[in-house]
């Protein structure tokens, strides 16, 4: 079939793999110049220096099998482009959670029973919940809170593990947070089998992570891939889509002139929610029931604060930060030590809320108080206002079947996994395979 997907981040690279080595002929329609949607390279410039960052710091970890092995068919080496370690949540002072490099579940289980500034009930408290979720396959009631199912924690439990991971994961606090999606990642994660629950920290800037190499791969084997091509319209006519592109800075081209080359069997939507709606919504074709569960997503921010640290690395790649409406950031990871400049630092604020300069200024207050770094020079605030939709109890996420002919992907499509890029490439690898 002639297929269009609509959208080059981590989904639509996917279904574009997919399909192409289903032997469909692709054209992969991309809005910026670089692959990786909400996962991708920025290139900052100051004076005349320039750094390639991210538009968001994201971590895998081992458990995302469908990422590394589309990372690996496309000739990514993951040794050299991912730095992988024991799960750690350890905060400046040492304090909180590291796994060892041990087969699962032992590493948990001596992970627990070795973490530092937590009391034997502090421990007793994880370790008899843990246990509980294990007898209860990971399952609990669908308008289940994270806070409801961790009610049993300790306050200290709480606060220095499961809210950090539960906003790192969802980006949805844990008091809002769905309890059965964070058990499924705690499932996996923890529970799947040795390395699952291995943090993976790219080396790389996140478009050279995959979608580069994947946009190189299609376009060896055929594939029509057209970054900086917006797709402003779609159509269905009988059994055909029609799709109508600008490219992006230029004056919109005619509609009618664009038929011909641009008409395609079936339309892979993997373009971000919002952006897939107003698609579908002027397409012509019968998708009620799923506009409205589209429609009906609500959104998180998460905001990347870039700075560089004078003072030398810190101790460790990635440290957890005790956060509060005062100080907002969860995590600081040291670019320098994962393949970046020397001293460059990206604080993340999961869930962020609040403007670029507030919260610039609280990161910056932040590290000098519990980093003692009084001297950051501010590089670059990027905030992603529609990061991820809000995993929140009960909610129906759309299906990947709009209509016929038509499918969506992305991280906020129906499945077991929050908006990550292995639900991501997941739902796009899906998509490929309904094609047939």
């Amino acid at each position: 079939m002639k297929v269009a997907v609509i959208g080059a981040g981590w989904a639509g690279c996917a279904a574009a793999l997919g399909a192409c080595r289903l032997g469909h002929q692709v054209t992969l329609f991309e809005a910026n110049r670089a692959a990786g949607g909400r996962a991708r390279r920025v290139d900052v410039a100051r004076g005349h220096q320039q750094w390639a960052l991210d538009n968001g710091q994201h971590i895998l970890i081992g458990a995302y099998s469908e990422t590394l092995k589309l990372m690996a068919s496309v000739g990514i080496d993951e040794h050299s482009a991912l730095l992988r370690m024991p799960l750690a949540l350890q905060f400046a002072d040492g304090t909180g959670l590291r796994l060892p490099n041990w087969p699962s579940p032992l590493d948990a289980l001596i992970g627990i029973l070795g973490a530092r500034g937590w009391s034997l009930r502090d421990k007793w408290s994880l370790l008899s919940a843990a246990t509980s979720w294990q007898l209860r396959k990971f399952a609990c009631p669908a308008q289940a809170s994270v806070a409801s199912i961790c009610s049993s924690l300790s306050p200290r439990v709480m606060a220095t593990l499961i809210e950090p991971l539960c906003v790192s994961a969802l980006n949805t606090p844990a008091d809002r947070a769905s309890g059965q999606v964070f058990l499924r990642v705690m499932r996996d994660a923890l529970f799947s089998g040795s390395g699952g629950s291995n943090l993976l920290l790219p080396l790389v800037d996140l478009s050279a992570l995959m979608p580069d190499a994947a946009v190189a791969w299609l376009e060896k084997h055929g594939a029509d891939v057209r970054l900086g091509s917006r797709v402003q319209q779609l159509q269905k006519n009988g059994s055909r889509w029609h799709v109508a592109t600008e490219p992006v800075g230029s004056a919109r081209v005619d509609f009618e002139s664009q038929k011909t080359t641009n008409s395609f069997d079936s339309v892979v939507l993997a373009c971000p929610a919002h952006t897939a709606v107003k698609l579908a919504q002027t397409s012509g074709a019968p998708c009620a029931s799923w506009l409205n569960a589209a429609q009906a997503l609500t959104y998180e921010a998460i905001t990347t604060v870039y700075a560089f640290n004078r003072s030398g690395p810190l101790a460790k790649p990635l440290i957890a930060l005790p956060s509060n409406s005062a100080y907002p950031a969860q995590f600081v990871f040291d670019r320098s030590q994962l393949g970046g400049p020397p001293g460059l630092l990206a604080f993340v604020v999961s869930a962020s809320s609040g403007d670029a300069a507030t919260l610039t200024n609280q990161v910056a207050a932040q590290a000098t108080a519990q980093l003692g770094l009084a001297d950051l020079d501010m590089l670059q605030t990027i905030v992603e206002k529609r990061a991820t939709f809000a995993c929140t109890p009960g909610l129906r996420r759309p299906d990947q079947f709009i209509a016929p002919g038509l499918l969506a992907a992305g991280d906020y499509i129906e499945g077991p996994y929050p908006a990550t890029l292995e639900g991501a490439v997941r739902s796009g690898l899906h998509a490929a395979m309904l094609l047939q």
